[in-house]
C-alpha cells in the first residue's frame, strides 16, 4: 500500500509510505524486529500465554516466551528523506489466519523470519506470499545456539525460486533490521517493474 499526499495546487507529491510485512512462525521475532527498527513506539497486541493455549501452540525451542501476538504489531520507520515503511508484524499461530487477509491488502512486500531450529514454520508465511504474488525475502534470524546455515542452505530447504533473498539478521539489533527491510524494498520495486512491464507488452 502506497499512502501520499499530494498538494493540491502545485501538484507537488509528498512523502511516500509503504506497507509492509513482517511474518513467520510463532516465536520467531517478529514483534522484536518491528520494536527494533520502529521510529515510534510500536503498537502491540500481546496478550500472556494461557495453558490452554500451550496445549496449541508448539513452544519447543521458545519455551521462555511468555507472551504472543494475538492481532498485529505496528510500527514505522523513515528510510530515507520522502520515505517511510509501515511494519505490520502478523500473528504466529495457525488460529490467527484469518487476520492475514486483511493485513495484506496492498502490501508492497513482506519479510518472512526464519529460525533455523524450526525452519518448517515459516513454511505457511511462504507459501501465503508465493501464491499471492506478494514479493518476499527471508530473513534467517540468528538465534543464540542456532545451528549455523548459509543463505544457499536455506534456499534449497525452502525450495524457494532462485531470486528470492535470503538474509541473515538479528532481530533485536536496529541496523540489521534496517538492512533487511532496504534488500526487501529494492527486491519488490524490481519485481513490481517486471510485472508492469509484462503488462504492457
Amino acid at each position: 500500500m502506497v499512502f501520499e499526499h499530494s498538494d493540491a495546487e502545485d501538484g507537488d507529491t509528498g512523502p511516500l509510505a509503504l506497507k509492509i510485512l513482517v511474518a513467520g512462525g510463532f516465536g520467531v521475532g517478529k514483534t522484536t524486529l518491528v520494536g527494533a527498527v520502529s521510529e515510534i513506539r510500536p503498537l502491540r497486541t500481546e496478550e500472556q500465554l494461557s495453558e490452554v493455549g500451550l496445549l496449541v501452540d508448539d513452544t519447543d525451542c521458545v519455551d521462555r516466551k511468555v507472551t504472543t501476538t494475538v492481532a498485529m504489531d505496528f510500527g514505522r520507520i523513515t528510510i530515507r528523506s520522502g520515505l517511510s515503511l509501515y511494519l505490520f508484524g502478523t500473528p504466529g499461530q495457525d488460529r490467527f489466519w484469518f487476520l492475514w487477509d486483511e493485513l495484506a491488502q496492498g502490501a508492497l512486500g513482506a519479510v518472512v523470519l526464519a529460525d533455523t531450529r524450526r525452519l518448517a514454520d515459516c513454511f505457511p508465511a511462504v507459501d501465503y506470499f508465493e501464491h499471492r504474488r506478494i514479493p518476499f525475502v527471508v530473513a534467517v534470524n540468528r538465534f543464540t545456539g542456532a545451528r549455523r546455515y548459509d543463505a544457499e542452505d536455506v534456499l534449497r530447504a525452502l525450495d524457494l525460486d532462485r531470486g528470492t533473498p535470503v538474509v541473515l539478521c538479528d532481530a533485536r539489533d536496529r541496523a540489521s533490521g534496517k538492512e533487511v527491510l532496504i534488500r526487501l524494498v529494492e527486491y519488490a520495486g524490481r519485481m513490481h517493474t517486471a510485472r508492469l512491464l509484462d503488462s504492457v507488452r
